[in-house]
């Protein structure tokens, strides 16, 4: 069986498109040792590709991170496949808040450095003394209480969109950065009760034990984050206290979680939250529009993409050569939009 993709990712992107097939969005992370990343990656490709797995996993030594979506008539044989390595069986699951089960289209296993990039350098660092669980219930009581400070974890464009009520946010693209603005932003508050949430567990778990790592006593990280806090409250009828969308990092870009939209188009300051890609493919600048500027920029950020995706192909592709995209995210403190739009 070939370990990648020879199908292009537009026609398996048709694929799915067509396919009828009721598939569910799950994701789930585990830190465990990994001997050998390279053979552990190639021997969950066969697994998974046997089973209809599409995705985006991670790998590394310090475990594996996963977003896929699978046939739902396959959802045990996953939990079978799972439970082969001992650290992963009966792992929590979680499910798609706000689900059509296209979220992927391809199987894609990489294997990195670390699950999540952290910029941990220091060798006492140890991901085994991490905060403490705290369920939906949990989480809500703690919050009631007014001296509990509730932290953010995800990127500014996550929260921008929808939050947990009171919640801190920790203003930067990269979760490498954030780590160390945590610790300085809350050097005052030491002795106080600290959450720490995220969209699934993965950042927030280890910056839980980051936390404890630079002297913080009484930490806690929501399990399961965002998506098993949602469905939690659905299943015990709890008090909701996340606003707005969860913002997901697959084709979905977001699962509605609240009716309330707590962001607004970075277009026309319109009330919005829908993320959107530029479609000039010299830019696929990640923004919120809403549907009147998508009509009126052609799906694009600005006037200067609109009039690059209407010259001629060719010199469209001259125009690329070179161009690094790198992370282009829009981010209100440094917006190029505003330069652009006429």
């Amino acid at each position: 069986m070939a370990l990648h993709n020879r199908i292009s990712r537009r026609e398996l992107k048709e694929r799915i498109l067509k396919d009828t097939t009721p598939r569910t969005t799950i994701s789930f992370y585990c830190y465990f040792k990994i001997e050998d990343p390279v053979a552990y990656r190639n021997a969950l490709y066969k697994s998974f590709s046997a089973i209809g797995v599409l995705g985006r996993i991670y790998i590394a030594a310090e475990g594996i991170n996963a977003q896929i979506s699978v046939p739902t008539d396959n959802l045990e044989e996953l939990r079978s496949v799972l439970s082969q390595t001992p650290a992963l069986s009966g792992l929590r699951l979680n499910i798609a808040v706000d689900d059509d089960g296209k979220s992927f289209y391809v199987l894609d296993i990489k294997v990195r450095e670390k699950i999540v990039a952290d910029g941990i350098t220091d060798p006492e660092f140890d991901m085994a003394k991490k905060g403490k669980y705290v369920d939906a219930g949990a989480f809500n009581n703690l919050t009631n209480d007014p001296e509990t400070i509730v932290i953010d974890m995800r990127n500014h464009y996550e929260f921008e969109v929808g939050h947990f009520e009171n919640a801190i946010e920790i203003p930067s693209d990269t979760f490498r950065d954030q780590l160390p603005m945590a610790v300085d932003m809350m050097k005052e508050h030491i002795g106080k009760n600290i959450i720490m949430y995220c969209t699934g567990g993965i950042r927030c778990e280890k910056a839980s034990a980051y936390m404890l790592h630079r002297g913080f006593k009484n930490v806690y990280h929501l399990e399961g984050g965002i998506i098993n806090y949602v469905n939690q409250i659905k299943e015990k009828k709890l008090v909701n206290k996340f606003h707005g969308k969860n913002f997901v990092f697959d084709q979905r870009l977001g699962e509605r979680v609240t009716e309330e939209i707590i962001a607004r188009c970075h277009q026309c300051g319109k009330p919005s939250d829908t993320h959107v890609n530029c479609v000039n493919d010299a830019c696929h600048l990640l923004f919120i529009q809403c549907e009147e500027c998508r009509t009126k920029y052609d799906n694009c950020c600005s006037t200067a993409c609109q009039e690059f995706i209407h010259l001629p192909e060719e010199q469209q592709k001259e125009m690329r050569k070179g161009i690094d995209l790198g992370r282009n995210v829009f981010n209100k403190s440094r917006s190029r939009l505003k330069d652009l739009i006429k």
